[in-house]
């Protein structure tokens, strides 16, 4: 009998202990709870050390087996697209409360506000932002679309409230987010990513 590395063992024990009746219920719960620990881990690791990161270092950090990973997201790149998809359905729902606001114009360049905020030193959304503006002309689907769709609705508001320049498309405002981000991945510099925010509202704002 071949045997069971200890991280697997561990991971037995706790999921169906000798003696216990395991039912599907409790099987879809403790896959749930196991699909959002990998997601959880990935999400912080990939933020800030890259999605370079192997795939069996991520099940380590969650403290469970390479195969119960694997289960869940059967490749890397699976994994990677789950939690790109998890960044961005959070900035859609933020950018769907934002559509509710009085202004327009400060609704739109709060959320511009608030990508730069929490894109600083976050690789994963950066990769993100690099999927959605790597290729202006290629046709967006999925949650990628939808995130254009929101950010683009923002901008539209704004543009019919006067407040940002009516020449500007959403492909150009996810370009100039990415070129941004990857400005900021390299520096230290604590005020710059409001630097660079200032300088890009004031050029994004309508002329009066």
């Amino acid at each position: 009998m071949p045997k069971k590395e200890p991280s697997q063992a561990r991971e037995d024990k706790g999921s169906n202990p000798i003696g216990a009746v395991t039912t599907g219920k409790s099987l879809r719960a403790d896959a749930r709870r196991n699909r959002e620990r990998i997601l959880d881990v990935a999400t912080k690791v990939f933020a800030t050390e890259g999605l370079e990161i192997p795939i069996d270092e991520i099940a380590n950090r969650a403290g469970m087996g390479i195969g119960t990973v694997y289960r869940h997201f059967p490749t890397k790149e699976e994994l990677i697209e789950a939690v790109v998809f998890s960044f961005k359905q959070r900035l859609i729902e933020k950018a769907r409360e934002m559509l509710e606001q009085d202004d327009p114009g400060q609704a739109f360049f709060n959320f511009l506000s608030l990508i730069v905020r929490e894109g600083t030193g976050n690789k994963a959304l950066i990769a993100a932002l690099a999927r959605s503006s790597a290729d202006i002309q290629r046709p967006l689907s999925g949650i990628s679309l939808d995130f254009q769709n929101a950010l683009g609705e923002l901008l539209n508001c704004a543009q019919q409230a006067g407040s940002a320049r009516s020449d500007i498309q959403v492909t150009d405002v996810t370009a100039i987010l990415f070129g941004v981000m990857r400005t900021l991945e390299y520096n230290d510099d604590s005020g710059l990513s409001e630097r660079i925010l200032s300088v890009v509202c004031d050029g994004l704002r309508g002329r009066s």
